[in-house]
């Protein structure tokens, strides 16, 4: 399937200095959300391991696990299914935080479980990236051929997610009135920015969007349906409640994509197939999760009016 496509000829036109917006622009969405948490979300967490253990079970263990084998089943392009790896391998997105609220699910857990994923892709991002890519022989030739530095990978996602994490969460701490004040002003304007770099980024590359998004557009919407169903089912077997089975799901279905994008460009040199999958994922998870949480919200208000 698609293997015929010389789609890892395209270029799209994302130039150094769109890149450091982009690493930038992470890096302060990053910092407004770790404005949100204190050190007793964490213990939180930690006071219900169960939650925890399920958030990071249907992340960074079953979502990659079942990615993998949706790519021996459907045998993607090399570089769709290497974008595919990436994409799962990812922590969950910041925009989760807001579409959870928005869904009638747990705020306080999306913002804990974020936190936490942020702290443990610094580790798993990379792992999980050369573990299943090296289990599938297409893939594995692109990671050799890139000569992926693991270590290099892993101060590049330090640097984006770990350190305004932690700059944030100090200043929480310390002044906590202060980091409300910058949160309020800063959440907002952080994600309205993220947005829009994604559209300018698409109106720029219009063109290659128009005549190659029918490769990827499959591949894209069935990975991100089945991840919010992964994140779903999976809280549910664990008998989680309502609030907290529509966050996991939420957290599952919504991955960074613009870290997935700044990684392929670091690392792979932007090549065509994977940029071209984590492109679109970035602007059709905001667009499933803004659906998803709509649809969500209205069904929880209608419950709660019928209590």
């Amino acid at each position: 399937m698609n293997n015929q496509i010389d789609i890892d000829a395209i270029k799209i036109n994302f130039d150094s200095s769109g890149l450091w917006v982009l690493n930038i622009a992470i890096g302060i969405i990053m910092f407004g959300v770790a404005l949100g948490i204190s050190i007793d979300d964490f213990k939180r967490l930690l006071k219900n391991p169960k939650i925890l253990f399920v958030g990071v079970l249907s992340q960074f263990i079953l979502l990659p696990a079942f990615t993998f084998l949706i790519i021996l089943i459907l045998k993607p392009h090399p570089s769709f299914a290497l974008g595919m790896m990436m994409i799962a391998a990812c922590p969950g997105g910041n925009v989760s935080n807001f579409f959870s609220k928005m869904a009638g699910g747990n705020a306080a857990l999306s913002v804990s479980l974020t936190a936490f994923a942020t702290l443990i892709c610094i580790f798993m991002t990379p792992f999980n990236l050369q573990f299943w890519g090296s289990l599938y022989e297409p893939t594995n030739t692109i990671l050799e051929t890139v000569a992926l530095d693991w270590v290099d990978l892993l101060k590049l996602v330090s640097l984006i997610l770990g350190i305004p994490l932690f700059f944030g969460m100090l200043i929480k701490h310390y002044h906590s009135e202060m980091a409300q004040k910058i949160e309020n002003v800063l959440k907002p304007l952080s994600m309205l920015v993220f947005i829009a770099l994604i559209f300018i980024a698409f109106s720029q590359n219009l063109e290659i969007f128009l005549n190659h998004i029918h490769h990827v557009l499959f591949l894209v919407i069935f990975h991100n349906i089945f991840a919010y169903f992964l994140g779903f089912y999976t809280a549910k077997s664990f008998k989680l409640n309502k609030k907290d089975t529509k966050t996991i799901a939420m957290e599952t279905g919504i991955q960074n994509g613009g870290l997935g994008l700044l990684l392929i460009f670091g690392f792979f040199d932007g090549l065509g197939g994977m940029a071209l999958l984590a492109a679109f994922w970035g602007i059709w998870d905001v667009f499933s999760g803004i659906l998803l949480a709509t649809y969500w919200g209205r069904n929880s208000k209608k419950e709660t009016l019928n209590t």
